[in-house]
């Protein structure tokens, strides 16, 4: 997909998005919407399915860590740089069931030079934290966006 860049940051955020969620197929498979996106912030959320609960009948661990790694990874890549996982940590604050819907909501809590940490937190349908993420990004080279013929802003990403 090729977008050209606008000066508008909110633009930025969602374009880059829709460059991302275009190739993400993970989690078209799993049923994750994208709720919201802007600068920092990304905001997606899943039904917990029959085949997402583990053998104790609960939301299955390693699908609530995708939910908040997507999250994670929209928000660190609002800003039409290549950012990736760095290292993260999760704590599982209390199980999630079968037919709850889960939303992911992440939050940039720094951005310094190319290293950012990113705070996501998954919610239930009634507002109860059931999982709290931290990310940490890493910028690599390249940008999601063209830049526009001729753009002075584009040069300076």
């Amino acid at each position: 997909m090729n977008i050209s860049i606008s000066s508008d940051p909110q633009t930025i955020a969602e374009n880059c998005a829709d460059v991302i969620w275009a190739e993400d197929k993970t989690s078209r498979m799993l049923g994750i919407t994208r709720d919201s996106v802007g600068p920092g912030t990304a905001a997606v959320s899943m039904i917990v399915g029959d085949e997402m609960v583990n053998g104790l009948d609960m939301a299955h661990g390693g699908l609530m860590f995708t939910l908040a790694d997507v999250a994670f990874a929209l928000a660190c890549n609002t800003r039409n740089s290549i950012a990736v996982g760095n290292f993260c940590s999760v704590q599982f604050l209390r199980p999630a069931s079968r037919g709850d819907r889960l939303t992911a909501t992440a939050k940039e809590s720094l951005l310094d030079g190319r290293n950012g940490i990113y705070d996501v937190t998954i919610t239930d349908q009634s507002g109860r934290r059931i999982v709290e993420f931290r990310g940490h990004s890493k910028i690599v080279p390249g940008t999601h966006l063209a830049a526009a013929s001729g753009d002075p802003a584009a040069a300076e990403v």
